[in-house]
């Protein structure tokens, strides 16, 4: 069966960190391997949030534009990196068929389960959350000098925010540079390799790692990986 991967943190910070990057890769590489599967396409979004529609993420739209020209499964790591909302969740699923790593067997009720599970788990990190910002205000009010300090902070966290979001888009067209530049570093090995007579992408990926060459986070090359430079090349 073939898969598309899909893998959302929602902020840089947390890419090596939590259900970061590496924990999601993780995740879905022993699904990968349990069911016999056949990863044809990665896509990931980083700096995106969770509560944003499907088709505003560029990953996420993009690979479901790719599983629904190939006919492939999506697979994620687990329910909330879809959505921590079961409209959004269900309007993936009504898109394409939806697979969980940490419940492969899992059917589109389960599914709908989680989803509504950590769509409430939301909703009391929201209310938790603003009654304790309230008390807090309440007692910087009253001159608490301590709270008077966490509202600040939590005030001009606030700003940064709002103005991180401003330049989120260059920092994407940063990113995309960078990676069009490292693709460009490989390519001639990558045909280099095609000429030695490598037919297949684990053929490529096995030429790479016989010459030291490593991948841009300092890693071993997979077919997948081979794959997603040549697109990109």
């Amino acid at each position: 069966m073939n898969v598309i991967t899909y893998k959302r943190v929602s902020t840089e910070k947390q890419g090596r960190s939590g259900l970061g990057m590496e924990a999601q890769e993780d995740y879905i590489a022993t699904a990968v391997a349990a069911g016999g599967w056949c990863v044809v396409g990665e896509y990931e979004d980083v700096g995106v949030s969770g509560a944003l529609a499907p088709m505003e993420r560029p990953g996420l739209r993009a690979a479901l534009e790719h599983c629904k020209r190939t006919g492939a499964k999506l697979l994620v790591a687990k329910v909330d990196r879809l959505s921590r909302s079961v409209k959004d969740v269900s309007t993936v699923m009504e898109i394409v068929p939806v697979l969980v790593a940490t419940m492969p067997g899992a059917e589109n009720f389960q599914i709908h389960l989680f989803a509504a599970l950590a769509e409430q788990e939301r909703d009391f990190i929201k209310s938790r959350t603003k009654a304790a910002l309230q008390a807090l205000k309440t007692r910087a009010a009253g001159g608490d000098t301590v709270a008077q300090e966490k509202v600040k902070t939590w005030s001009d966290n606030i700003q940064k925010v709002n103005a991180s979001g401003a330049n989120r888009g260059a920092s994407v067209v940063v990113r995309k540079a960078k990676a069009d530049a490292f693709a460009a570093t490989v390519a001639d090995n990558i045909l280099a390799a095609r000429a030695r007579g490598a037919e297949t992408l684990q053929a490529v990926a096995d030429y790479l790692n016989g010459k030291g060459i490593k991948t841009r986070r300092g890693g071993e090359w997979t077919a997948t990986q081979v794959m997603r430079i040549e697109k990109r090349a």
